[in-house]
């Protein structure tokens, strides 16, 4: 059973850095890929971030290049979404989901991930 636990989220000020967190168990790393999405109040959920199981590769939105870095660590189940420079505009749930094949990790959709973690809520203030 694939399991999913996110957590790191939080109220920061513009400017400021938050580090999520997504624990995941029950698959194979390097058969999945790894992806971040968010969705704010009234808005279509988006794909920010997305690491590929098989390689390493990453992908990331226009709005969060050069702020933004998601990494893995294999020994502890564990995805980071390490967010700097934080903007009002980056509040939103951030969700993180975990891909049905590999190669889904760039520009990642929805329908792509079979199985979602139950969010963590980003709050920028200014």
């Amino acid at each position: 059973e694939v399991q999913i636990v996110e957590s790191g989220g939080g109220l920061v000020q513009a400017g400021g850095s938050l580090r999520l967190s997504c624990l995941v168990s029950g698959f194979t790393f390097d058969e999945h890929d790894i992806a971040w999405f968010r969705q704010a109040p009234g808005t279509e959920r988006e794909g920010v971030s997305g690491i590929s199981g098989s390689d390493g590769l990453t992908y990331y939105t226009d709005s969060v290049k050069g702020r933004f870095t998601i990494y893995s660590d294999n020994a502890k189940n564990t995805v980071y979404l390490q967010m700097n420079s934080l903007k009002p505009e980056d509040s939103a749930v951030y969700y993180c989901a975990v891909s049905k094949f590999t190669g889904s990790y760039y520009y990642p959709l929805e329908y792509e991930y079979d199985y979602w973690g139950q969010g963590t809520k980003v709050t920028v203030s200014t």
